[in-house]
């Protein structure tokens, strides 16, 4: 064993020593972190009236906000109108606002600007932790974790806390929300030159005159070119990877319009620039004038050491014309933010993930560590789940994978089953149809989040459960307290397969379908639903297609992308959708009048369920004056109300449709699926 491993070992057992012999605070659930996510995993605690407890380093809560974005302006949209009254339908144009059930809590009361200022988020995170009386212990910064193996334990081990001032806390489960906040530095030779984002001058007029270098290439890096674009000679900006932006990859963590007024300089020749380098390669060089030079690794390590500066062999000396010969005045890093790992014992195998994840903890599609059984990860760092594709990292997504994670939690160990309506099968398509249209959960966790609809009862009959993390269907039952014996619906919203990508052209002609039968051609984000008959398992889950959330089905329908994300077109959006779910189950989902049911009672051996639920159990349809005039138009009932009434309407709207004697018609004209409701 190499001795710093060794030094490391004894430190761990010597704090876990003094921890079992000092007095413990506990709580069954420690939360880490009173940001949103945090604040978002504790209000679900409170409703369910756990024991639990948010540890919070700073006087208050959301301390990230105090400071950044360092120049104030937030990229999360609050969509104040929609024309829309369904609140649900709301939160999907609402970026902002964190779930609860106290309607002052919408941030559109903290702002009326579509992009807020940074300080209203701090004001309604307040609020948030003040109205809601969320229990937070602020001032307290956990420096270390570490686990006391227990087999009492709900998990098998306590997860012991350690504060600055050697306070020790003890739980039975740790919700990790602290975020990503530590900056993502680079080192290489003249790095001690760079000036980082978290502490550079956001006053413009320091930069006047001034020719820049900003290293990175996201909207934290083009917030600071925007803020100094008008007062700089030029600003030149360097990256590995080229720019990607969100309209084309449809993902909102890429460089959004509001920052990308550098684009337009530099398409338009204005003397600032992009490049593309791997800054690992680079190295910068300050002259007697106080002027930095940019010059390549490999040049600055074979040269004369003994030499000054002055020697040192820039690319232009070879390449005349090379792009970044002229000297800059300042360089700025931009590279974004990775996860604290330092304060997790090596006991809890908290462990980075791989290539461009690396800023993340490894997790579970469960938002469970892989390393730790009891350890969830909430919120931004969570977003390894869902990197450059949904939402997870940013508050519209990760309110609704917080608060999957406490429902799975809440039946792991409280024996609550994941929550769940029982409904006829009658009502499959309108249920269907009604989620896509208002859930903001699936709008927002695309391809991460799903609507679970349960068959029943020889498919009679099904349970509809929301926002279901797809990426452990195959642990449904056990993650759910539910059974799916009988085959399933699973419900997304996806975008087209090759539509999203930095090198798409997302503009282009005839980009968008409209007629029903092209709907699997649809590009935009759309429902899909897959049917199974029965639950995938975990090997087809990990065999499943590349750039698919799920295993091939039994079946797939695609409902047309709709231009105003509205899908009640009767044609175009319903119809096909309730054909396809007839054609899964063999039957027939659609209303009918009690005369149709009778006639098929007469004529078939198997009626229809809304038959059977209805017209057989002396169930009708309530009828109304409205109701009768649509029955006519449809030539389903004879007109009687000139005769037995008058042209008055029939007496109590609440009432039955009266009955007549009306001569039986064919059947014929009941295969036209525009004659029924």
């Amino acid at each position: 064993m190499a001795p710093g491993a060794f030094l490391r070992l004894i430190l761990s057992v010597g704090a876990l020593c003094a921890a079992r012999g000092a007095a413990f605070v506990y709580h069954d659930y420690c939360v880490l972190g009173a940001g949103p996510s945090g604040l978002q995993a504790a209000y679900f605690l409170q409703r369910a009236g756990r024991d639990y407890l948010i540890f919070e380093r700073s006087h208050a809560p959301g301390s990230f906000f105090a400071i950044y974005p360092r120049h104030r302006k937030l990229i999360s949209i609050n969509k104040r109108y929609t024309g829309k009254a369904n609140g649900e339908f709301n939160l999907r144009h609402d970026w902002n606002s964190l779930l609860s059930h106290d309607p002052r809590l919408l941030f559109h009361r903290y702002s009326r600007q579509f992009f807020p200022h940074a300080d209203a988020m701090v004001r309604y995170l307040e609020d948030f932790a003040a109205l809601l009386e969320l229990r937070v212990q602020y001032n307290t910064a956990i420096v270390h974790i570490t686990l006391d193996k227990d087999p009492q334990a709900w998990n098998g081990h306590y997860f012991v806390l350690t504060d600055q001032n050697r306070q020790h806390y003890k739980c039975s489960i740790l919700l990790v929300a602290t975020g990503t906040w530590v900056p993502n530095v680079v080192n290489f030779p003249g790095s001690e030159y760079v000036e980082g984002y978290e502490t550079v001058s956001i006053n413009p007029e320091d930069f006047a005159g001034k020719t820049v270098l900003i290293l990175g290439r996201g909207n934290s890096a083009f917030e600071t070119a925007e803020n100094i674009l008008g007062v700089t000679n030029f600003i030149h900006m360097v990256s590995r990877s080229r720019v990607r932006l969100s309209w084309a990859t449809h993902y909102v963590g890429d460089l959004r319009a509001i920052n990308n007024g550098l684009l337009d300089t530099y398409q338009l020749k204005s003397l600032d620039g992009l490049l593309e380098g791997d800054l690992e390669d680079l190295a910068i060089v300050k002259d007697k004038k106080g002027k930095l030079h940019i010059t390549l690794r490999f040049y600055l390590e074979n040269r004369n050491t003994s030499a000054g500066v002055d020697s040192v062999t820039l690319p232009q000396d070879e390449l005349d014309n090379f792009a970044t010969r002229a000297p800059y005045d300042r360089v700025i890093r931009c590279l974004g933010w990775k996860f604290d790992f330092s304060i997790y014992n090596r006991s809890l195998r908290m462990m980075p993930g791989r290539g461009n994840k690396n800023k993340y903890p490894q997790i579970k599609p469960s938002y469970e560590s892989r390393g730790t059984r009891g350890l969830f990860v909430l919120g931004t760092a969570s977003h390894s789940i869902d990197f450059r594709k949904s939402a997870g990292g940013f508050i519209h997504g990760f309110r609704y994978t917080t608060r999957a994670v406490h429902r799975l939690l809440e039946n792991r160990h409280h024996g609550v089953p994941w929550p769940s309506a029982l409904r006829p099968v009658t009502q499959l398509t309108t249920s269907i149809i009604k989620r896509v249209n208002e859930a903001s959960g699936l709008y927002q966790m695309f391809g991460v989040l799903a609507d679970v609809v349960l068959l029943r009862e020889n498919a009679t009959a099904f349970e509809y459960l929301e926002e279901y993390p797809v990426g452990i269907l195959a642990e449904l039952e056990t993650q759910t307290g539910r059974s799916a014996p009988e085959g399933l619906f699973v419900v997304l919203m996806e975008y087209g397969r090759n539509f999203s990508g930095a090198d798409k052209d997302v503009f282009y002609y005839n980009r968008a379908v409209g007629e029903a039968q092209h709907a699997w051609q649809s590009n935009f984000l759309h429902p899909v639903i897959y049917y199974y008959k029965r639950l995938p398992t975990e090997r087809e889950m990990k065999l499943r297609p590349p750039d698919w959330p799920l295993p091939r089905p039994a079946a797939i329908h695609h409902i047309v992308e709709d231009f105003l994300t509205d899908w009640t077109a009767p044609n175009a959006h319903i119809l096909p959708l309730r054909r396809f779910l007839e054609n899964c189950l063999g039957t027939d989902l659609r209303s009918f009048f009690a005369e149709s049911c009778f006639l098929f009672a007469l004529t078939r051996q198997k009626l229809p369920p809304f038959c059977q639920q209805g017209y057989v159990r002396m169930q009708g349809l309530a009828g109304s004056e409205r109701l009768r005039r649509h029955a006519v138009a449809a030539g389903l009932l004879e007109d009687f109300a000139a005769a037995d009434f008058s042209g008055d309407e029939l007496p109590g709207g609440d009432q039955l449709l009266k009955d007549h004697s009306v001569p039986v018609r064919p059947l014929q004209h009941l295969l036209n699926a525009k004659d029924e409701l």
